[in-house]
């Protein structure tokens, strides 16, 4: 199958055993009631994909069964960790941690239930660690609860079964000078994703609105952690209606950025761009 054949929004890439794992958003059923799995496509080129493999099912008496949304697959301690977002009919939507041997799954049930807080509509989980080796989930806090949408924090015991601690604060979408509201005045946060250059700056990589459309958005921590002050870049990765990106290098050493573009339903496919450090953050190659 061609990258260009594969619909699914949320583009992540795990790079393991010398292939690039490709997970993301069922694009058919991603905005139904009826979602029961996540898939995994699997390359060695990042142009000729193996799949859909199902890496994940619903089990039986499963507690959600729509949103299945954000699929991301993190290595931590020998084994393979899946961050999904999940909602059902009564339940605020969170992120659940899930468990397999191998990136292609089975994954399993590791954390009972979302890690996210229960009475919270959570979305878009993603894994950091650290300098001290203290592992975190990043996530956003949706506007649909909140207006204005919020990335939070939230630190994970050291098996990633559970939340330790109340979540933090560390900024709001209606921040940076660029933001737009969408709908009446509220704000979203998407997809955020951690990377820490080669001269040691944290950046967080968002989405959000801006007079573009749907846009990659980049941020810095003033102390090198999250617990800083995060710091809005006014220039977009990407600026032109697509999103909800994440950063990987290929086999090579070259730094991409994948994100699915456009952001319109049912035209949303992956695309895999360039990009580069320079001056502590990241810029596109083609810019």
């Amino acid at each position: 199958m061609k990258r260009e054949d594969i619909f699914i929004r949320d583009p992540f890439v795990l790079v393991a055993n010398g292939k690039y794992y490709l997970y993301g958003t069922r694009g058919e059923n991603c905005w139904t009631n009826h979602e029961d799995g996540v898939d995994v496509y699997i390359s060695t080129d990042l142009e000729e994909f193996e799949g859909p493999i199902e890496a994940f099912h619903k089990p039986e008496d499963f507690w959600a069964d729509r949103n299945y949304w954000a699929p991301e697959v993190h290595e931590y301690k020998g084994a393979y960790y899946m961050f999904l977002s999940l909602k059902a009919e009564g339940h605020c939507r969170g992120t659940q941690i899930f468990k397999a041997d191998k990136p292609e799954g089975p994954f399993v049930l590791h954390s009972d239930g979302p890690v996210t807080p229960k009475d919270w509509e959570a979305l878009d989980g993603t894994f950091y660690i650290s300098k001290t080796g203290e592992p975190y989930m990043i996530f956003s806090h949706e506007w649909c609860q909140v207006v204005d949408g919020q990335i939070c924090a939230l630190k994970l015991s050291e098996d990633l079964k559970e939340a330790i601690g109340e979540p933090k604060l560390l900024f709001r979408a209606s921040e940076p000078e660029w933001s737009r509201a969408c709908k009446a005045g509220q704000y979203v946060t998407d997809g955020p994703f951690m990377y820490r250059t080669s001269t040691g700056e944290l950046l967080m990589i968002w989405s959000s609105f801006a007079k573009t459309g749907y846009v990659v958005a980049k941020a810095h921590s003033d102390n090198g952690e999250i617990d800083g002050n995060w710091i809005h870049d006014e220039e977009l990765l990407f600026p032109d209606n697509g999103g909800h990106g994440m950063i990987f290098k290929n086999l090579n050493g070259q730094l991409f950025l994948t994100i699915h573009k456009p952001n319109k339903h049912p035209d949303e496919r992956p695309v895999f761009l360039k990009v580069c450090e320079k001056n502590g953050t990241l810029v596109s190659e083609s810019a």
